[in-house]
């Protein structure tokens, strides 16, 4: 693979797959994003992002069984690959590095 970016949004859609292990969906992806951001998101996003980071092989997705609950279709699951795992590390190693850049500042 090439040197693929992660964009904010992805990191987020990520964490929350890594988080849901092998149950995320996009439903349940959108449910824990809405719940720890306290903000709307818009399920048409998440599922463009998931497209996307299936593309550059952050994530793999499979389909689950056909239920009556769902009118006969199936949900569409994914699961972080390891390079989607690596690419979580690194962005955590440098928003890590970063934060331990700022000074001490007194703001009183």
């Amino acid at each position: 693979m090439k040197n693929e970016s992660l964009g904010e949004f992805e990191e987020l859609v990520l964490l929350m797959v890594a988080a849901q292990h092998d149950e995320a969906y996009g439903v349940s992806i959108k449910d824990g994003l809405e719940t720890s951001l306290d903000r709307d998101i818009n399920i048409s996003a998440i599922h463009v992002v998931l497209k996307r980071m299936e593309k550059k092989g952050f994530v793999q997705s499979r389909y689950g069984g056909i239920t009556q609950e769902r009118g006969g279709r199936r949900k569409k699951y994914y699961v972080i690959t390891a390079y989607g795992k690596k690419m979580l590390d690194q962005q955590y190693a440098i928003r890590t590095s970063l934060y331990g850049n700022i000074p001490r500042i007194n703001f009183s």
